[in-house]
Parts: structure tokens; sequence; C-alpha cells
């Protein structure tokens, strides 16, 4: 194989990225913002979202938080990644979901989600826009899908309710995650939606906005899930079932542990 074979192989492609920070201070994370804070984080999303997607098929927004999730600088932010190209998990995600939206007439996450509404077991929290489940494929112990209850391709067409909402929920699961171990909980996340750029004007009706949440901790703060082994090499394991992380997760308070006893009736009663 000569280096010109390689480089064939192997061509570049153009990118443009982008950091977000969530807020002026350093120590306050999302959990620890109101939910207006969030809501304007929302917002950000939505437009980065559209100012890159006019020119990148794909824009992806993630979140590193905490050095265990490789994190190198501790100020809260997010990344936003848009590339010229579909990426491996977005092409995965375009072709499942357009088969079987081909096959069955309704998007896969709507009816997934309408699946899990009725079954209850695997839910975290529900709102009136938003749903937040362990998906039942979950491979992280704590592992978290958020989705919106009304069919929603982009973050840009949310109503301004649904954004609101949003920011609750996403309020409410990050402070469960920080309460499960009384840590500041570790994680990645990204949202997916349908893909941009010159083909957005196209048919993408089966694609469902939604936002992966990966968080690696196990059995305490210091205790993380290592994929390692059998995983790497064969299939990925659960040491505890999605139906006992839901309910883990639901049992937990909605008031952050950080807050003082005067602070957490307050929230309470409000």
């Amino acid at each position: 194989m000569t280096p010109s074979t390689l480089c064939v192989l192997g061509p570049s492609e153009p990118m443009e990225s982008k950091v977000m920070c969530f807020h002026p201070w350093s120590d306050v994370t999302l959990p620890l913002m109101s939910v207006p804070e969030i809501r304007a984080v929302v917002d950000a999303w939505a437009s980065v979202t559209e100012e890159l997607g006019a020119q990148y098929p794909w824009v992806q927004i993630f979140e590193n938080k905490g050095a265990m999730m490789g994190c190198s600088n501790p100020h809260p932010h997010c990344q936003v990644w848009a590339s010229s190209f579909l990426p491996d998990i977005a092409q995965r995600e375009e072709r499942s979901q357009q088969a079987y939206k081909s096959q069955h007439g309704e998007p896969l996450l709507m009816e997934y989600s309408h699946q899990e509404l009725l079954r209850k077991e695997r839910l975290v929290l529900t709102s009136e826009h938003w749903l937040v489940l362990v998906p039942f494929w979950a491979t992280w112990p704590y592992q978290t899908l958020l989705l919106p209850r009304r069919h929603v391709r982009r973050l840009p067409e949310l109503t301004p309710a649904e954004r609101d909402d949003l920011a609750s929920i996403m309020k409410k699961l990050l402070t469960k995650y920080d309460n499960l171990f009384e840590t500041s909980f570790p994680y990645s996340m990204g949202w997916h939606g349908a893909p941009t750029g010159s083909e957005a004007g196209a048919n993408w009706d089966h694609w469902q906005l939604h936002a992966h949440y990966y968080p690696p901790l196990l059995r305490s703060a210091t205790v993380r899930k290592f994929m390692v082994g059998y995983e790497m090499l064969a299939q990925a394991q659960r040491d505890l079932t999605p139906e006992q992380a839901a309910e883990r997760l639901r049992a937990l308070p909605e008031v952050h542990y950080r807050l003082g006893q005067k602070d957490r009736e307050t929230a309470t009663i409000a």
C-alpha cells in the first residue's frame, strides 16, 4: 500500500467547533443553575444548531462533565462540533429510524416513547412536553434518554413552552444524578437531531430529537464502570438492570443535596 493510497483512504474533512460556557461562575454546574439560566442554554443550543446547520450536515452538541470523563477545564461548558459528513453513530441512527418509519409508518423513537410510557418501569421523569427514561439497551449503569413527547426533528423547532419544560426537566434529572452519590455526577451527554446543511429541507420525518446521557459511576462517587475485556472484545454487559437503575433514580429527591434545609423546604413548597 503506497502513501498515496493511504491518503485516498483517509482524506481530511472540514469541520468547525465552538465552546459554550454555561455560567460565569466556574463552580455552578447545570443542576445548580436556575431554570431560566438553563433555558438560556437551551436557546443557545438551538441558535448554534441553526447557525452551523446552515452550512454543515451534522451539528454535534455535547458535554463532557468531570475529570472522569476527560474534561480538562472545570468551568461548566459544552462543545459543538459541526462536520461536513454524517459521523458513524449518526449514520446508524439514520438507517434504523428510516427503516422503521418505512416499515411501520411511525417514527421509531415516537413509538418507543409511547411503549415506555405504557410500561412505566423504565421511566425516570415525565412532564408535559418531555420524558426521561433508562433505555432497555442501556450499557452504562445510569444511562438515560431524554425525549420530547411531540414529534420534533431538531432543537430549533422547539416551542417556547417546550424549551421552558426542557430546562425544568434537565434540572431535575441532573439534580437526581448529583444526589445519587452526593457528588458532582460525571457524564458525557449529547443531542441528536435530523441532519442539516444543504439537505435540511429533505424529508427527515423519521427523525426524532433526543439526548443521550452516559454517566460512568456505578457504586459510589469513586467507583465507576469500566468497558474492558469481554465488553471491549465481545459485548457490553450490565451491572444492574435498566428497571433497577430507573427505580433508583426515580426515588431520589429533586432538590439538590448541597442546598441547606431551609432551601430544601422552600423548594419543596414552591
